[in-house]
């Protein structure tokens, strides 16, 4: 411990925490990407698509987050595709991400009512004119506090890409714990750095939710 201050300890956990948020960034805005794709097919109806989104869902919800990481990290170099913790990391919270948004953002979808859609076929509109211009505008109001609040899971959910080999916040505090003999110290800086950055995101989502409430009524 003496060959680390608490300084030390500090400005180590903050570099590690630059990947974290990148991490955490990075899988929201992907995985946002692939879950409003399966969103809209899913909205579509096809009855076979339809299936296959649901056990899409299911098979990322249902399973922990960790066997899904391990299975991309060890399991794709067993057909010739070696990747990098990083890549690993990204992938697999990319695909637990789209998970829950789908299943958020249809929630959202199905809330908007069914007068809207026949309003707006009445007038002619294909599927994708109708969420376009009326269904995602009216369910988007309804999809951001809970998409916010979520994003908090995501930023927590990259703690277990340290077991791949990631050096993140969480890895880069067994790292330094193992160095330092100081788990309390060290383990206590990284809890706080993770309130640092999900406090902010659970008040946001907090603040929304009664702001979009306010203007229901």
């Amino acid at each position: 411990m003496s060959e680390f201050s608490l300084w030390d300890i500090v400005y180590n956990l903050l570099l590690a925490g630059r990947w974290t948020v990148l991490l955490s960034l990075t899988a929201f805005v992907l995985g946002g990407i692939v879950g409003l794709l399966l969103l809209m097919v899913r909205t579509a109806g096809n009855p076979w698509v339809v299936r296959f989104v649901r056990g899409y869902v299911e098979l990322f919800q249902g399973t922990p987050l960790l066997m899904q990481l391990f299975i991309v990290f060890f399991g794709l170099p067993l057909i010739g595709l070696d990747v990098s913790p990083w890549v690993a990391a990204t992938f697999g919270l990319t695909l637990f991400t789209s998970a829950f948004l789908t299943e958020i953002w249809r929630g959202c979808v199905e809330s908007v009512g069914k007068g809207q859609w026949e309003a707006s076929a009445s007038l002619g509109m294909n599927f994708t004119q109708q969420m376009r211009y009326i269904v995602l505008p009216q369910a988007l109001r309804i999809a951001i506090p809970p998409t916010v609040g979520f994003s908090v899971q995501v930023v927590k959910g990259t703690a277990v890409a340290s077991i791949i080999g990631f050096v993140e916040l969480t890895k880069a505090g067994t790292m330094i714990t193992n160095a330092t003999y100081a788990p309390f110290t060290v383990y206590g800086c990284v809890a706080v750095m993770y309130f640092l950055i999900c406090y902010p995101l659970s008040l946001f989502a907090r603040h929304l939710e009664g702001k979009f409430r306010n203007v229901a009524r």
